[in-house]
Parts: structure tokens; C-alpha cells; sequence
């Protein structure tokens, strides 16, 4: 029996896409864990500049990162990320509107599904087809549990793959708690 062939797209990383036999494959959904500073940032930008050159509508969700530190970042390795959209995404704390409309519900149970209805709003209007959301450590805080953080994960999970994205979830390692 043949095996078929997948569409696969390029990371815009030239040693990542020779070893993934030309790239990612579409429509799945990839977690890009490590250390801060290991270089998912970098790497997420590398994915959606491949993206735009080959002329497809890309989205960078940050949750963790300001635009200025993204475009920092981009700076610094001489990528020019204008036609990149992103979407930055303010922590619930700092937007002021209707925080004091909590009166059933805990904050952090408004907060996230506030959270993701913006995000999903906002990739439903770009349609991009490849996505870099950064960070899951902001939605695991914002879940508080871990069965409501993997049941966020799983929903983004259909989410993305309805609609045929491929999407990287970026995310950094747990450190150990201090008490």
C-alpha cells in the first residue's frame, strides 16, 4: 500500500525543514515548548515570514510579549515583519472594562473565556492558515487547573483544525514553585 503524502509546509528554518523532510505538515497543531530564551519567538516569526512570502495570511497571537518586544525580537535578526498581523492580547488585569461587572462568577473564570472569545473573534477575521500563539503558560495561568487548561487546549485543538490551520502553540517550561 502507498503511503500518501502530506502537504508540508516550510518553517522558514533551512536544517529544521531538511530534517522534517520539508517541513511541518498542515492542518495539525505543534507545541513549541522550552527555556525563555530558547528560541520559540524566533522560531514562530521564522514560521509565519515563510508564510508571507508564499503569500499566505499569517496571525502571531501574543499574550506573553508586547508588539515592541516582538518587533524587537525581529529587529534583531533582521526580519521584517510588517505583513505579519499580530494580535496582541492585553492581560484581563489591565483592562479596566467590565471588571467590576464580576458578581456570580470568579474573575479568573470571566477572564479566560474573555481571553479566548477575543483570540477566536480576531483568527476568524484573518483566516490565516498559520497561526503562532505565544504563550499556553498565560492560558494556564488564566485556567488556573489543569483539567480546565487541557480542556482550553483540546477546544483551541478543533478550533484550529476545522478551519485547516496549522498552528504552533508556543510555550515555556514550568520552572519549580517556590513556596
Amino acid at each position: 500500500m502507498a503511503k500518501t503524502q502530506s502537504l508540508r509546509l516550510r518553517t522558514g528554518i533551512t536544517g529544521l525543514d531538511d530534517i522534517l523532510w520539508g517541513g511541518l505538515p498542515a492542518g495539525h497543531v505543534y507545541l513549541i515548548e522550552g527555556d525563555p530564551g530558547s528560541g520559540k519567538t524566533t522560531m514562530g516569526l521564522q514560521f509565519l515570514l515563510q508564510g508571507v512570502a508564499n503569500g499566505e495570511p499569517t496571525l502571531y497571537v501574543t499574550l506573553a510579549e508586547s508588539r515592541e518586544e516582538l518587533e524587537t525580537v525581529a529587529e534583531s535578526h533582521g526580519f521584517d515583519i510588517l505583513k505579519v498581523e499580530i494580535f496582541e492580547v492585553k492581560p484581563p488585569e489591565l483592562d479596566q472594562t467590565g471588571s467590576d461587572q464580576y458578581t456570580v462568577f470568579h474573575p479568573s473564570e470571566v477572564e479566560l473565556v474573555d481571553v479566548m472569545q477575543n483570540i477566536l473573534s480576531k483568527m476568524e477575521k484573518t483566516k490565516a492558515g498559520r497561526i503562532v500563539f505565544d504563550s499556553m503558560s498565560e492560558i494556564r495561568m488564566l485556567a488556573r487547573d489543569p483539567l480546565r487548561y487541557r480542556r482550553q487546549i483540546l477546544s483551541l485543538k478543533q478550533f484550529f483544525m476545522g478551519r485547516k490551520c496549522t498552528v504552533l502553540l508556543e510555550c515555556s517550561r514550568p520552572g519549580p514553585i517556590s513556596p
